[in-house]
C-alpha cells in the first residue's frame, strides 16, 4: 500500500473509501442519465436534456473534496454535479420530469435544479452564469470568517464570456476561496474550441489575473485529485483562487436529439476507450485497492438506486393547475 500511495501522490488517494465513493458517484450519474435518456426516447421524459456521459470524472472527483457547506454552482449539462453534492437521485429525476415532487416542484426541469441543504446554489441554463454565483458565494464566506469554498462548474464556452474574466478577476484581487473548473469538453454546441477560442489551453487565462493555472485529464480521477486538492487548501487557507482546465469528452450530443453532423463517429469511440469509470476501475483492481466483487457490487447498487428513483419520479403527481404558477417569478407584467 505504501507504493501506491506514492504513486498515486493525491490527497483523497489515501483513503479507499474515497476512491470507492468516487466510483459509487461516478457509476449513478452515468446510470441517471442512461435512465433520462430511456425515459426521454420512450416519451416519458418531455423536453430535451443535456447529458453528461463520459464527464462523470469531474464531478465526482471533484466534490469528493467538498462538504454539505460548501457551494457550487453548475450548468445546463448539470445532473453529474447535482448528484455528486449528494443529491436525492428521486428528486432530481422528478424535477427533469416536471412532477411536483421534484426539487423545484417541477417548476425548474433540467437545467435549474438546486439544494441548498447541499451547499448546490443551482444549475443555470444561460452560458457562464453561474460563475458569478459562485464568487458570491466564496465573497459571503470570506465576510463571515468561514472556511467554506465555493466551486463553479462551467464549459470552455463559458470561458469566452465576459463574466468569466470579470469573476477571475475580483476573485484574484480579493483572494476569495473559489475554484474556476472548466470542463473542456472541446465543443460549444457544435463549434470546436479551436475555431471559436484563441488560446488552446484556457487554463493559462489563470496567469492574466495571477492565480495558479493547471491543465488535466479530465476523465482520470487521480490527475484531477492531485490538483483539486491543493486547490481546495488553498482556498480554505485563505490564500485564493485556482483555475482548473479539465479536458474531458461528451460522448452523446450537445442535447437529446443532436443529429452531432459537426464530429466523427471515430472521433467519439476514440474518446470512449477513455472511459473513466472503467479507468478507474482497472486502476483499483490492477494495484489491489478493491477486488472485482466489491466493484461490481456498486455497480448493481447504482443500478438500483437509480431504478428506484426512476419509479419514484414515474408515479409523482404532475403540479397541480391551481399552484402551477406559485414559486415561479419573472419580471414584467403578466399578459
Amino acid at each position: 500500500m505504501k507504493k501506491v500511495l506514492k504513486i498515486l501522490g493525491g490527497l483523497l488517494m489515501k483513503d479507499k473509501s474515497k476512491l470507492l465513493s468516487i466510483y459509487m458517484n461516478m457509476n449513478k450519474i452515468r446510470k441517471f442519465e442512461e435512465k433520462a435518456l430511456n425515459f426521454f426516447e420512450e416519451d416519458k421524459l418531455r423536453g430535451s436534456v443535456h447529458l453528461y456521459i463520459g464527464e462523470e470524472a469531474s464531478a465526482a472527483t471533484v466534490c469528493e473534496f467538498l462538504t454539505d457547506k460548501d457551494y457550487i454552482t453548475s450548468t445546463h449539462r448539470g445532473h453529474g454535479h447535482c448528484i455528486a453534492k449528494g443529491a436525492d437521485l428521486g428528486k432530481a429525476m422528478a424535477e427533469l420530469m416536471g412532477k411536483e415532487t421534484g426539487y423545484c416542484k417541477g417548476r425548474g426541469g433540467s437545467m435549474h435544479i438546486a439544494d441548498f441543504s447541499k451547499g448546490n446554489l443551482g444549475a443555470n441554463a444561460i452560458v457562464g452564469a453561474g460563475i458569478p454565483i459562485a464568487v458570491g458565494g466564496a465573497l459571503a464566506a470570506k465576510k463571515k470568517g468561514t472556511d467554506q469554498v465555493a466551486v463553479t462548474f462551467f464549459g470552455d464556452g463559458a470561458s469566452n464570456q465576459g463574466i468569466f474574466h470579470e469573476s477571475l478577476n475580483i476573485a484574484a484581487l480579493w483572494k476569495l476561496p473559489v475554484i474556476f473548473i472548466c470542463e473542456n469538453n472541446g465543443y460549444g454546441i457544435s463549434v470546436p474550441q479551436c475555431e471559436s477560442t484563441s488560446v488552446e489551453d484556457i487554463c493559462v487565462r489563470a496567469k492574466s489575473y495571477d492565480m495558479p493555472g493547471y491543465k488535466v485529464d479530465g476523465n482520470d480521477v487521480l490527475e484531477i485529485d492531485k490538483v483539486v486538492g491543493k486547490a481546495v487548501e488553498r482556498a480554505r487557507k485563505g490564500q485564493g483562487p485556482t483555475l482548473i482546465e479539465l479536458k474531458t469528452y461528451r460522448w452523446l450530443g450537445h442535447w437529446t436529439g443532436d443529429p452531432q453532423v459537426y464530429r466523427t463517429k471515430e472521433e467519439v469511440e476514440s474518446w470512449k476507450t477513455k472511459c473513466p469509470i472503467k479507468r478507474l476501475r482497472k486502476y483499483m483492481l490492477d494495484n489491489k485497492i478493491a477486488d472485482k466483487k466489491e466493484l461490481d457490487e456498486i455497480e448493481v447498487d447504482s443500478q438500483k438506486l437509480v431504478d428506484e428513483a426512476g419509479e419514484f419520479a414515474l408515479n409523482s403527481p404532475e403540479p397541480d393547475l391551481k399552484t402551477v404558477m406559485d414559486d415561479v417569478f419573472c419580471e414584467g407584467e403578466i399578459i
